[in-house]
């Protein structure tokens, strides 16, 4: 199901993860739980993987990952403020070290002028900091879940080696 360098990715994340120690939990919505499927499609990965929500409506993440209405309400969901909740709150409900939480439009339909079909926030909590990071895709609504899944993993592995990138 996913490519072979998606797969070496999720397992340099969960390695690097491993080896100091931390663990993993995500928050998924445009990609309807791809990362955490990825992940776990990786023998031995439930030692770091604590857990992942699918919250696909705005119910789910106000919910689940206890996302602020009025973020919603406001800045909708596919924002920055948005997935930070989301991974601000995966990290509390799964008492994770990393999180990783994603947002967009996928398409084929659903794009606005303001947020197009291929807009894809991602979140990311860890070590107390969070960022947001915003990503404009192309291609059909697999191509843009599957680059997303990419994504994900990299600010993960980033996050995991900052000095990897100097």
């Amino acid at each position: 199901m996913f490519d072979e360098s998606l797969v070496i990715l999720a397992e340099r994340v969960l390695n690097d993860a491993r080896g100091k120690g931390l663990t993993i939990a995500t928050a998924e919505s445009c990609t309807g739980g791809l990362v955490a499927s990825l992940l776990t499609d990786i023998p031995g990965s439930s030692d770091v993987v604590m857990g992942g929500a699918v919250t696909y409506s705005n119910q789910a993440k106000m919910d689940l990952l206890n996302v602020n209405p009025l973020t919603l309400e406001t800045a909708g969901a596919v924002s920055d403020e948005t997935v930070l909740q989301m991974a601000k709150g995966a990290a509390k409900a799964y008492r994770a070290d990393i999180t990783v939480s994603l947002s967009g439009v996928a398409g084929p339909t659903g794009g606005t002028a303001t947020k197009p079909v291929g807009l894809v926030w991602i979140g990311l909590h860890y070590s107390g900091e969070q960022k947001a990071f915003i990503h404009n895709f192309r291609g059909d609504r697999t191509a843009v879940r599957m680059q997303a899944v990419e994504a994900a993993l990299t600010h993960m592995y980033e996050a995991l080696n900052p000095l990897e990138l100097n």
